[in-house]
């Protein structure tokens, strides 16, 4: 990996990470076309770790408020939200490896995103406030995120979508999802520790420089993706997303089935 390749797919993270077209099968997507395999994993740990700076930066009141009160209503109902997504990741671990080395599924995943933001879009009912948001609530938009999981299938579109199908309001269905995903990237980080030592200690065929230029690139393009979707789901429609990923999901999926040029 060269150290412009590093700065282009920490941009690509930084950003796919918080719109809603999965940073995962963006990774794998373009660790394909540049031909990157050693240090692949490294490098995607790396980098998710990076945006949770930019989570950071944008809501530290609501994570400081969750510290200092630990048992009020938001961090319950994130603690409720975080269960299904753990037991989901442990117990497919093994196969969502497999589907990220693999790349299989990134054709349909990219549709299956694409599927739940339009039907997300077609409820009216989005009135909820943290009070009226319920634990079933919660456990519903993590279990979302844990299918989420799949490559390809948008960690920040599900969760979204799956709290404006419960009827959350728009700015508390952003807020929630992204507070939401602080635990998950970070618990996945640490599921993969072992593996990455035993890289590491064998040689990645990734630099430092490499990874601290991924890692920054992804923290800033993701506080600027960050910014842009709250704008986005208060003001605008989830919709020219789904035509997005509508779009590269069929792209894949030709290539897949029929020219080979990276599947």
């Amino acid at each position: 990996m060269t150290s412009w390749e590093a700065v282009f797919l920490g941009i690509v993270q930084g950003l796919t990470e918080f719109l809603p077209v999965s940073s995962s099968g963006h990774l794998v997507l373009f660790q394909r076309l540049f031909g990157i395999e050693e240090g692949a994993l490294i490098f995607d740990v790396a980098v998710h770790v990076a945006t949770v700076a930019a989570l950071i930066t944008v809501f530290w009141r609501d994570i400081l408020a969750m510290i200092r009160k630990p048992f009020s209503r938001l961090t319950l109902l994130v603690i409720a939200g975080t269960i299904p997504t753990g037991i989901l990741g442990l117990l497919f671990k093994d196969i969502f490896e497999e589907m990220f080395s693999s790349g299989a599924s990134l054709g349909a995943g990219f549709l299956v995103t694409g599927a739940v933001l339009w039907w997300a879009e077609t409820t009216r009912a989005h009135d909820k406030d943290v009070e009226g948001m319920t634990c079933l609530d919660a456990v519903f938009i993590g279990t979302l995120q844990g299918i989420a999981i799949i490559p390809a299938v948008s960690r920040s579109g599900m969760t979204i979508a799956g709290a404006l199908l419960r009827g959350l309001n728009r700015k508390l269905a952003a807020r929630f999802s992204f507070l939401l995903s602080i635990p998950a990237i970070l618990g996945a980080a640490v599921v993969k520790t072992k593996p990455l030592i035993a890289m590491v200690r064998a040689g990645t065929g990734i630099g430092t420089t490499e990874l601290v230029l991924g890692m920054i690139s992804a923290a800033l393009f993701g506080y600027a993706a960050i910014r842009f979707m709250l704008w986005v789901i208060e003001k605008k429609s989830l919709r020219g997303f789904s035509w997005y990923v509508w779009t590269l999901g069929i792209l894949i999926l030709a290539d897949q089935f029929f020219f080979h040029g990276f599947f």
